[in-house]
């Protein structure tokens, strides 16, 4: 490090801080920003635009307990399963927060410094990063009711005395954004009186205020342990809704997004190659503003594929999918979409605002409620509700179309994840995706919360029973997976930034054009979107000239570019020139 770099990155600190904090003393807060981060000593520049991820890369989602085994700590029994079952298939793991927490599976955070001893200690997130690229999850937007900082609040002591965003039942609310139906403001007795707190979640999930510069700075000290421990992806959770203003949404403000810039620098000047994802559940034009001018987020969660995707397959109509694929504006050199079509949260429904009408809305909320899905709502300034998500284990939601139940869920499941491997972007498997697990009703009942439907925990031993059994529909689907995955990371055509084009063959079918960054390899991905035989005419596809295009997947050998393919329900073919 060269004393010039030091001295331009304190600039652009500095920069960042006089937009967030006008009128403060940001040169001290900066340094103290740097010695947070031990920037002082070791800040390495990292290189512009550049692609921090290849063809090879696949993340696996999970909880820390998602795999249980009778005296083993659940994250030395994760790291197991990864390493014999996953090791060449995944690159990355997304942890889901692994921290002592009061509610919300990890999402009310009482301490960000340890690790939940129920799931292991530091040593053991250490070993799956050893191995594995390890993702994280930055609860930044608020904390348990239950941690230090709170209790201190409460007591009138630091450090948290003054951590929290305050209001008034008084003031006018609104307009603030709400992705939940309690009220968003707190009561709570205070030393110095009674005090309302924000919470935009649960009354458990206390906002914090980040207009305070020292909640800014203990967090710089959080992800510089996290680095420390091995996290190489942080992800932004909730990071929307960090910075707040009356008589604003309360959403997507320029604070948030400038907090979110020198975050970033901070973090790739101090772990180049480091990676940064928002998790922003919103709307989808307001979604990609996250990439900022690729110096916001590396990636950002593609929120809008799991609604249009579940729909298309449900429907077996592709119109809403395809028109979606044609706006969305290929990304730069540095940054791309992370796609995903189930996670530890519901299907939401606000990225497809805009996209499905709400009469779609409703038929596909009705259409997986008869496959025994739940819904979660949302409340509107003028009180109505609206559903928010819909909670299914995807495996369930692709059990027939609007039809009603048919023999084709395999199928149907397996072709939504071969169009997802085909598109432009990492692709993400949460692991219940992977194991084709099933709703969980115990658990919703025991909880209480409808989120827990896709929140099972498999007992490892009887996870291995399911898996080596070939016939089993868990075995089938994970075998699967796992072949096309391998097919994938060979083909320098599905790099996250190789060219996508959507082709349109009709409302049945889902098409793709990749064509890899050097422009040597093309791969037409062509799916069937229904559960009726589609054929499709490689006149219309309009073949670039080469001697002959492969099925990458089946294994056909095509010379006739104007031959007709017949597809089989849900039947999914990759054609290559190579």
């Amino acid at each position: 490090m060269s004393q010039s770099d030091l001295d331009v990155l304190r600039q652009r600190v500095l920069a960042h801080l006089d937009f967030i904090y006008p009128g403060s003393n940001n040169e001290l807060l900066g340094e103290q920003l740097l010695n947070a981060m031990q920037l002082t000593s070791r800040c390495q520049p990292p290189a512009p635009h550049e692609n921090l991820w290849s063809e090879k890369d696949v993340l696996l989602i999970t909880y820390g307990d998602s795999l249980v085994r009778e005296g083993k700590k659940p994250l030395e029994t994760l790291k197991r399963f990864l390493h014999e079952h996953l090791h060449g298939s995944v690159s990355a793991v997304h942890i889901l927060p692994f921290f002592p927490w009061s509610s919300d599976d990890g999402f009310a955070v009482i301490n960000y410094a340890e690790v939940n001893d129920s799931l292991g200690e530091w040593s053991d997130v250490e070993a799956i990063a050893g191995e594995f690229d390890l993702m994280s999850d930055l609860v930044i937007n608020h904390c348990s009711s239950r941690s230090l900082w709170f209790e201190n609040f409460k007591a009138g002591k630091d450090p948290g005395q003054d951590y929290f965003r305050l209001s008034s039942p008084d003031q006018d609310l609104s307009q603030v954004v709400r992705p939940r139906t309690s009220p968003l403001l707190k009561e709570v007795e205070t030393i110095n009186g009674t005090r309302y707190v924000w919470c935009t979640f649960s009354h458990d999930q206390v906002d914090l205020d980040f207009a305070n510069p020292n909640v800014l700075l203990e967090f710089a000290g959080i992800v510089r342990k996290y680095l420390d421990h091995g996290v190489r992806i942080f992800r932004l959770d909730a990071v929307a809704f960090l910075w707040k203003e009356l008589g604003t949404p309360c959403i997507n403000l320029p604070q948030t997004h400038e907090m979110i810039r020198l975050l970033r620098l901070l973090i790739e000047h101090a772990a180049p190659g480091a990676i940064i994802i928002t998790e922003t559940n919103i709307p989808n034009l307001e979604n990609l503003s996250y990439f900022g001018n690729a110096n916001e987020a590396h990636s950002i969660y593609n929120f809008s594929l799991p609604p249009l995707l579940v729909n298309t397959l449900v429907t077996g109509n592709s119109y809403a999918l395809r028109s979606w694929l044609m706006t969305m504006p290929p990304t730069q050199q540095g940054t791309c979409y992370l796609n995903f079509i189930a996670s530890h949260d519901g299907i939401g429904l606000r990225p497809v605002e805009g996209l499905l009408s709400e009469y779609d809305v409703n038929q596909l909320v009705r259409t997986l409620e008869g496959f025994g899905a739940k819904v979660s709502w949302r409340s509107l300034a003028t009180g109505q509700m609206r559903p928010y998500e819909i909670n299914v284990a995807l495996f369930d939601a692709m059990r027939g179309t609007q039809a009603g139940e048919d023999n084709f869920q395999i199928e149907r499941f397996l072709c939504a994840h071969t169009i997802m491997l085909a598109m432009e972007g990492l692709p993400a498997f949460y692991i219940h995706s992977f194991l084709a697990t099933e709703n969980d009703y115990r658990r919703v009942e025991l909880s209480q919360h409808n989120r827990a439907i896709n929140r099972h925990q498999w007992d490892a031993d009887q996870l291995e029973e399911k898996l080596a059994d070939e016939e089993s529909h868990h075995a089938r689907v994970f075998n699967r997976l796992k072949e096309l995955i391998a097919l994938r990371r060979k083909q320098r055509a599905f790099h996250p930034n190789a060219s996508q084009y959507s082709l349109q063959l009709g409302d049945e079918i889902v098409a793709l054009w990749r064509q890899s960054i050097d422009r040597s390899q093309h791969i037409f991905a062509i799916n069937n979107i229904t559960n009726r035989p589609q054929q499709v005419s490689l006149a219309s596809v309009n073949l670039p000239t080469a001697s002959h295009w492969t099925d990458l997947i089946g294994g056909e050998v095509y010379t006739d570019r104007c031959a007709t393919i017949c597809l089989a329900p849900y039947q999914s073919i990759w054609l290559s020139n190579q």
